[in-house]
């Protein structure tokens, strides 16, 4: 991850997609928080959680359909969603693959 400090990167290319699988590259990791990078293939991705934090997700390719707490939200490339701390949700893949970036902060509000 040191590596990256200082460079220029372009999202899209920096992570490939894997067929049948998520596939997640950690660009940052702190004890404040993290930032990862996600490529989810077609039909592929992650089930019903929650986290102690709010997380913004911005896709960067294609679109990504997200439950939170039982609403569908489709969010297409260049738009960003926050997902709430303690709310139950889950983000898949429909009928195209997609990549997202994921920002959680960590903070005791």
């Amino acid at each position: 991850m040191e590596h990256l400090k200082g460079k220029a990167l372009n999202l899209k290319e920096e992570i490939a997609y894997a067929d049948g699988a998520v596939i997640s590259k950690t660009l940052l990791k702190k004890a404040t928080g993290n930032i990862t990078l996600f490529s989810f293939d077609k039909g592929q991705g992650l089930s019903e959680h929650t986290s102690p934090f709010d997380a913004v997700v911005q896709v960067v390719e294609g679109e990504g359909a997200f439950i939170i707490d039982g609403q569908l939200k489709t969010v297409k490339e260049g738009e960003m969603i926050i997902m709430p701390a303690n709310i139950p949700h889950d983000v898949q893949a429909a009928e195209q693959p997609f990549k997202m970036l994921l920002t959680m902060i960590r903070s005791e509000q």
